[in-house]
């Protein structure tokens, strides 16, 4: 690899695109607030808008690549040496970071997910905030949260939560007067960050572990939130966003009947967007349910959300409903 080119407040934010479209890493040595601008400069230029939901995400994988050859250097005490630079060594250091050379973007998430991580995220079925870690889905839209908060729930003495993220789905179980909740996570961050906000909540019920699905054992009550939308996943957060060739839903369908008590119910809960970007359609999920021995009991549905126009994916999102399938063996 090619080393940086220094550069500084002069640099041109067309010129920045020419160069980080090249390849040319740019080593940003100038005002830190002035590289932010640069930053928005740029990303402004860069096109955001497509027809259809391929090449939107082949745009925005484009737009992250080109974005992220804007480096800062990070010092070996987790300072940046630069005017205006905000202290990051405790964004750096929860974020798992090191000293060398960083993608401004990446350390401008740190530092957001950071904020995120102190002030929590207000969860109004719980009553109470959630602190998402670095590299972890914060439940900021609170839709697949509410169903969890309202679906019929009685003689639930143990329930599994299935990829709980950051424990969002476990505390409002256990909340709602479930026992024993064993949630499990295969991500040792996410782990890490269910952990601490049940500990956090006082629901010494909730036992956070980590695990490829299900815990040994069954339960009166399976759920599952898992990605909503087929596809690579080329982050941490993407992996919250997207299931490679559906290996999570599959898996969770597949082995959930084996891990269920007598009488016992599993929720699965899932967004549509995939069925209205063409990832998906209504009767290949519902044949997955009937491989699976599953049969659908019902079906609750949250209110649709309303999206802004210049968003490419708007009309679709528009029209997205999230759904808890209540399913039984």
């Amino acid at each position: 690899m090619e080393p940086p080119i220094e550069v500084g407040a002069d640099l041109r934010p067309e010129v920045a695109i020419r160069l980080a479209s090249q390849g040319v890493r740019l080593l940003w040595r100038d005002d830190f607030v002035a590289a932010r601008r640069l930053l928005a400069a740029m990303g402004k230029r860069l096109p955001a808008r497509a027809p259809d939901f391929y090449r939107y995400r082949q745009s925005r994988r484009n737009r992250a690549r080109v974005l992220g050859m804007l480096l800062v250097e990070v010092g070996p005490d987790l300072r940046v040496d630069l005017p205006r630079a905000p202290d990051v060594r405790a964004a750096v250091r929860a974020a798992g970071g090191e000293p060398g050379l960083v993608p401004l973007t990446e350390l401008l998430g740190m530092l957001s997910a950071y904020e995120w991580r102190v002030k929590g995220v207000p969860v109004e079925a719980l009553g109470a905030r959630i602190h998402p870690h670095y590299g972890v889905f914060a439940p900021t839209r609170q839709d697949y949260v509410s169903l969890v908060a309202r679906a019929p729930l009685s003689g639930v003495r143990r329930a599994f939560d299935i990829g709980t993220g950051t424990g969002v789905l476990a505390a409002v179980l256990a909340r709602r007067g479930v026992p024993e909740v064993v949630a499990t996570d295969i991500a040792p961050a996410a782990v890490a960050c269910a952990r601490e906000n049940v500990r956090r909540l006082g629901l010494p019920q909730v036992r956070v572990v980590e695990a490829d699905l299900f815990p040994p054992g069954r339960a009166d009550l399976v759920v599952c939130n898992p990605p909503w939308l087929p596809g690579a996943a080329r982050s941490a957060l993407d992996a919250a966003v997207f299931d490679p060739g559906s290996r999570m839903l599959a898996g969770f369908l597949t082995g959930a009947a084996a891990h269920l008590a007598g009488g016992g119910e599993v929720w699965l809960i899932l967004s549509d967007l995939a069925e209205l970007v063409g990832l998906r359609t209504r009767s290949e999920l519902l044949a997955r349910f009937a491989a699976a021995g599953l049969t659908v009991a019902d079906r609750l549905d949250a209110p649709r959300r309303r999206h802004p126009g210049a968003d490419p994916l708007a009309k679709a999102r528009s029209q997205e409903v999230v759904s808890l399938w209540r399913l039984h063996p």
